[in-house]
């Protein structure tokens, strides 16, 4: 084997990692904000990149121009616009954690469900109102600033607490992200669906909102009947035992995701 041989194939060599460093960088940075305004500021973005292409191609000048002028002046506001995603990036750069895979282990999201189940069995005994909304893989962030930030690990305790009647945060949505409690009393979209039973309050109402707008998965507790249900992918299912609430817990949050992403599976539904 030649000198030239052995060099083309080092050089090859170092463009696979070049193109899997880059691939890494990229997935993370996709990761990071994940479930913030800035996928929408993306997706716009793209669509101006998009746009400019065409009208070159179709040699539109005058749109061509403003389209141009307009991605310039964007890239110069990036540091504005994208500042809290830059910062965190920063922050786990520092603490090393940006290269760390953010796999949750079984037996931890294990022990949340269980918390989850165990509050959510005392409340409907009690007959507390309660509504817990769980996040997949379409973020939430959105509605957590809605609310008040907790970043507390999940408890049943905590959580019962939350929804104590005439305490300040028992009127609203927890929204939990694996094994986190982001925030309390958060606002959330009710549902506009038309077939939704009358007797349904706006505890009901709001669970279905959310699952018809991501694939978080919401557990409502009725304070007058202490029914559990769940409200997923835009249906409601009433009246669960300890049992089968566990098992949804365990498929929605711990069983591998093997199926298309979300915003497919939403098209396609839609169609």
């Amino acid at each position: 084997m030649g000198e030239y041989e052995v060099t083309g194939m080092f050089n090859d060599f170092k463009d696979l990692i070049d193109i899997f460093l880059v691939s890494f960088v990229l997935y993370k940075l996709i990761v990071l904000i994940r479930g913030t305004r800035a996928v929408q500021l993306l997706q716009g973005v793209i669509v101006i990149i998009l746009a400019t292409a065409l009208s070159s191609y179709f040699e539109f000048r005058a749109l061509n121009w403003l389209l141009d002028k307009t991605l310039t002046t964007f890239f110069f506001a990036i540091p504005v616009v994208f500042q809290p995603e830059l910062r965190r990036a920063l922050e786990q750069l520092g603490r090393g954690s940006f290269f760390r895979s953010s796999n949750q282990d079984e037996g931890l999201l294990a022990e949340t469900i269980k918390e989850i189940v165990t509050s959510s069995t005392s409340l409907s005994k009690n007959k507390i109102g309660g509504l817990i909304v769980i996040e997949g893989e379409s973020g939430l962030n959105d509605f957590t600033e809605t609310g008040t930030g907790l970043g507390a690990e999940v408890s049943s305790q905590l959580l019962i607490n939350i929804f104590i009647p005439n305490t300040p945060l028992h009127d609203g949505a927890v929204i939990i992200r694996k094994d986190k409690i982001l925030a309390a009393a958060c606002y959330l979209p009710l549902s506009e669906n038309p077939f939704i039973s009358k007797a349904l309050g706006t505890r009901h109402r709001a669970a279905i909102g959310i699952s018809e707008q991501s694939d978080a998965l919401s557990i409502i507790v009725s304070e007058e009947t202490g029914q559990i249900s769940i409200a997923l992918n835009g249906q409601l299912y009433r009246d669960l035992d300890e049992k089968s609430l566990q098992e949804r817990l365990m498929k929605h949050m711990v069983t591998p995701k093997t199926k298309a992403p979300f915003w497919l599976r939403r098209m396609s539904k839609n169609g």
